[in-house]
This record gives structure tokens, sequence and C-alpha cells, in this order.
């Protein structure tokens, strides 16, 4: 038996939350189903956080999304004895009186001591719940707190703040025993206050996601190189994303891939700057940062720079860009349409993606050209095809395509 939870959910905390850079999240998942099953309310409670989301696990981890599951698995750690369960199920308020009735505590200040025996004996998760209650006010409710019970405003108020500002401990404790979340509630803490009760102190907040870096949270290394960057610190700030990046953190492979790429404190490197798109490409989630991967390892591909040329490569990882809603490659995607490069050659949709690039480029000037000039896959349009090919100036493909009109004594334009 582990030293506050079952073995089973000891190691899966491990994985879940305080060491992140082994990469076994999945393995813990699995740990935490099979215990649940099993009866263990605690692995119930922590497999619930795991299907909330990256406001309660870590996102590096790739879990499902599934909040009714969730909610079932709260309620679920309630009936099966979790302290722990009962105290998320309050935090999420899905605590309700038909649920509250099932719990196996006489009540709430009964569920809230055991945790808070394993918090003060060391335990990271438990010293995150605790901090939680006080910094979302969960311990009105705990300890059945009424403005009207107290002689006056001013001692209904220190007892608020009395209770509020135990949070600040209780997340440093946390942190420090690698549950990172503590950093975002501690920052919030610092930097905001709490209504008139606990006024800001931003100076204190400065060093939280430095210390949550240096203990190894990846994606406290990547909030810190973000925080460097807009120090101007661009140096330190890059050596923070590569650890970061090393730990899971995938967003942090496009900023890589963006440095050698352009040379940017780094030496120019295409081939580097590939690599580093791949592994950013090897996230579950759809993020922003990996749509940029696909993005700039497509052109890559398309130009044959840093990898061999490769344009199936290219349009796919292109094609999958425009799908999440990027418009960076359409130029690209417009040139592989137009030529049959990576697809069937489809001259419509060349048209509908080249005629959404807003700025300079000669190729796609000509092909425009081209296109309603000879009327391919539209009515033709020589006047319209003229103007894009001028448009193209010195192209040699335009010059040539451009020799093929004339203007008529009238000003119209016609094919030769």
């Amino acid at each position: 038996m582990g030293k506050f939870f079952s073995d089973e959910v000891e190691k899966a905390l491990c994985y879940i939350y305080y060491d992140l850079r082994a990469g076994r999240g999945a393995e813990g998942y699995r740990i935490l189903e099979k215990a649940s099953e099993a009866g263990d309310g605690d692995a119930s409670c922590i497999l619930a956080r795991c299907l909330c989301g990256t406001q309660y696990v870590w996102g590096g981890h790739d879990f499902p999304e599934d909040d009714d599951k969730a909610v079932k698995l709260m309620h679920k750690a309630v009936e099966q004895g979790s302290a722990i369960g009962v105290l998320l199920a309050l935090r999420s308020g899905e605590l309700k009186p038909d649920v509250k009735r099932k719990m196996t505590f006489s009540n709430l200040q009964e569920a809230f001591e055991v945790v808070l025996e394993k918090a003060q004996e060391g335990d990271p998760f438990c010293q995150y719940t605790v901090g939680n209650v006080y910094f979302w006010w969960d311990f009105v409710k705990i300890q059945n707190i009424r403005r009207h019970s107290f002689p006056n405003e001013a001692a209904y108020k220190a007892c608020m703040r009395e209770n509020i500002s135990k949070c600040e401990d209780w997340f440093w404790k946390a942190l420090r025993g690698g549950m990172y979340f503590a950093a975002n509630n501690l920052n919030r803490y610092y930097t905001q206050g709490d209504e008139d009760l606990i006024a800001p102190q931003p100076e204190k907040a400065k060093d939280i996601y430095k210390i949550g870096a240096e203990l190894g949270s990846p994606i406290l290394q990547y909030i810190h190189g973000d925080n460097l960057m807009e120090q101007k610190r661009e140096a330190e700030a890059l050596e923070w994303y590569r650890k970061a990046a090393e730990g899971g953190q995938f967003e942090c492979w496009y900023i890589l891939g963006n440095a050698y790429e352009k040379g940017k404190l780094v030496p120019k490197d295409p081939a580097e700057a590939a690599r580093c798109y791949e592994k950013g490409l090897m996230q579950k989630r759809d993020t922003s940062k990996k749509v940029g991967c696909a993005n700039c390892l497509g052109a890559l591909y398309y130009e044959g720079q840093g990898v061999y040329q490769d344009y199936d490569r290219a349009f796919n990882l292109l094609h999958y860009a425009w799908e999440h809603g990027s418009t960076w490659g359409v130029c690209y995607l417009g040139k592989c349409y137009y030529r049959g490069w990576g697809t069937e050659q489809d001259f419509v949709k060349a048209r509908e993606f080249l005629e959404k690039v807003n700025w300079v480029n000669k190729e796609a000037y000509y092909m425009l050209g081209t296109i309603y000039g000879q009327g391919l896959g539209t009515a033709p349009d020589i006047e319209k095809g003229v103007q894009y090919l001028k448009k193209a100036g010195d192209y040699q493909e335009a010059s040539a395509e451009l020799k093929k009109y004339k203007k008529t004594l009238f000003g119209k334009w016609v094919r030769r």
C-alpha cells in the first residue's frame, strides 16, 4: 500500500502529474481505469480529472475529453469513499444533494480533514487540493461559514482573509512537490489578489514559472520561455523551449523549427528545422502550433529544402493545415492544383486558392493569368488574364504567355 493512496494511484499520479518527462501518461491512465473498476475511489477521482481537458491535466498526455464520463466518475468516487473525490465534486459543482447523501463521510469537514492530513504529510496532489479549497472559497461550504453569524463585517472579512491566505503556502508546497498546476493559481493569487480581501502582490509572482521550469515541468518551461521572450532574452528563451520540447511540450518544436529555418539564434539549418517540425506533428491534438508545423514542413517538402522534394507529402501537410483553419499555405496549394503536383490537376480549385493570395507572388499571378486567359476551369476573361500576367512582371512563363495576346484598335484584348 502506498504512503498516501493505493500503489496504483500513487504510480498513476507520478506518471500523470509529477514526472511528465517520463512520457508514461497513457500508462498512468490505464492504471487508473483498472483501479477504478476495482473499486478505488481515489482512482475514479483522478481519472475524472484526466477527462476534463487541459484545465485539469497536461495537454501533452493527449487524454480524451469526456465531460459526461468525468461527471459519472466524480459521483462514483464519492460513493466509493474518496475524500479527494468529495472535494473535487464540490469544486466542480457536482456534489449535489443526491450525490452528497451517498458519501461515506458524516460531513464535508471530515472529508477535508482526511485530505488535509495527507497534505501535511507531504502529498503534492493533496497539497494542491487543499490550496484550491482556500483559493476558490470552498472552505465556506466546508466550514459552513455564514456572514450573519459574525458580530460585524470586519470580523467576517478577517475570517475570510485568514482562510484565503492559507492557499499560498499550500500551492508553494504542491509546486515544489511536482504539482505544476499550482503555479497558475499561485500566479493569479499574487497578480490579482482576491476582491477587497487580499491585495495583489505582483512582485512575488515574477519567479513562479522560473522555479517551476527549473523543477522540470515542460509546460512551465514553455511559459518561462515565453516570459523570457517578452523580456527580449531570446537566447535564454530558446534553451527553455528546447527543454520543454524534449520533455514532451510538442508546441515548442514549432518554435525551434522556425529558429533553424530562419537561422535566428542558431545556425540556419533547413534539415534540422524539418526534423523539429516532424516532431511537432507527433502531438495528437490539432493545436495552432501543430498546424504551423504542417505548413512549414509542407513548404520545405515543396521547395526541397532540408528534405527531398516530395509534392505528395507537401500537399498532404499543407491541405491538413488548410482544413484546420490556416490560410498560410494557399499559394502552395493553388500551385499544386494548377500543376497537378501531389494531387490531381484541378484548375477550379487552383483558382480558388490562388485568388486567396493577398501578397505579391509572380508565379501565382502567372497561373491566374493563364487560367483566365485560356478559360481553364472557368469562362475565358482575357482582359483579366492579361492584368494578372502584367502583374507577374518579369516572370519568364508569364512573359511568354502574355505574347499570346494583343490589344485591338478598339482597346480590347484578344488572342493573337
